[in-house]
């Protein structure tokens, strides 16, 4: 029995999706409010939950081999849900000694940035799952291709790109489905391990390559409309004093608007090697979800 969390989310339902057309067991914890049709039709254990609550995550964590911890928050519950959660989650699955736990983490979690809440929580999950017991595969993502795919639409329908920061930035788009077999894959490789991989696309992009990928897929000019940073720093300022909470989640978007995230050809090499795939494209990601449908 495979448990996900985060099981609607956009890896952890693809996760799931994945296990079952392997018709394999797998138990979805999930939030009563979100929509789990799709996995309970699929055949999958629903679990209805809360990951603040430590009740709720030791009877989910009963009777499972495999751990994939695939769930997030947005900053004003990165102690309960990003940290807390994960830690009681690595707890119980020592006391049921499941067989392997894959941590789906995000890549820069090593830099030591502090203005967000997340990405702190991450690294410190990182840290205590290594000093465990358990047999582990941590996967430190990049950007998601299917987090553009919004962006594609309205450039589909308008040819207006809209960006904010620098467009030089460089990243490694990812698709969401890539990862999803990775999580799937991580315990079948013995390279696999207790081992921390950087997982990207099979390109380094610059942001100002986006629009470029648009403009090939739907065959449309691109007009970008590109702000500075200044403006997403005066919104938190201005924020700060209305909504905290709000202001701590922008603080994780600017980190990941102000610096470079992308995977190194040596990294995508073993990725590659490893779990013997090759990683899709955004211009293949694209046209799959965006024109093939």
């Amino acid at each position: 029995m495979y448990l996900v969390t985060g099981a609607t989310g956009s890896v952890g339902k693809r996760i799931v999706r994945r296990l079952r057309d392997r018709d394999l067991p797998v138990r979805a914890f999930v939030r009563l409010a979100s929509n789990y049709a799709e996995l309970e039709q699929r055949g999958a254990e629903i679990f209805i939950g809360d990951l603040a609550q430590e009740r709720d995550i030791r009877k989910a964590c009963r009777d499972v081999r495999y751990i994939i911890s695939a769930h997030g928050s947005d900053s004003g519950q990165a102690q309960a849900i990003d940290y807390r959660a994960n830690i009681d989650l690595m707890d119980f699955g020592q006391e049921n000694r499941v067989d392997h736990f894959v941590y789906i983490s995000v890549l820069g979690t090593d830099r030591g940035y502090q203005d967000s809440p997340v990405f702190k929580a991450k690294r410190e999950v990182e840290n205590a799952l290594q000093k465990t017991d358990l047999n582990y595969t941590i996967l430190r993502p990049s950007g998601f291709a299917s987090n553009l795919l919004p962006l594609a639409e309205r450039f589909r329908d308008t040819g207006i790109y809209f960006a904010i920061g620098d467009l030089k930035n460089r990243s490694s788009i990812l698709s969401p489905d890539d990862l999803a077999e990775l999580a799937i894959q991580a315990p079948d490789y013995e390279a696999a391990q207790n081992q921390i991989f950087a997982v990207g696309g099979p390109e380094i992009l610059n942001r100002e390559d986006i629009p470029r990928i648009f403009s090939q897929v739907f065959e449309k000019e691109p007009f970008v409309i590109n702000l500075p940073l200044s403006v997403l720093d005066g919104v938190r300022s201005a924020l700060g004093f209305l909504n905290p909470d709000l202001q701590r989640s922008l603080g994780t978007l600017r980190i990941l608007l102000a610096n470079e995230f992308f995977c190194t050809s040596e990294e995508i090499h073993r990725l590659e090697s490893v779990f013997d795939i090759q990683m899709e494209s955004l211009e293949s990601f694209l046209k799959r979800y965006l024109l093939n449908r």
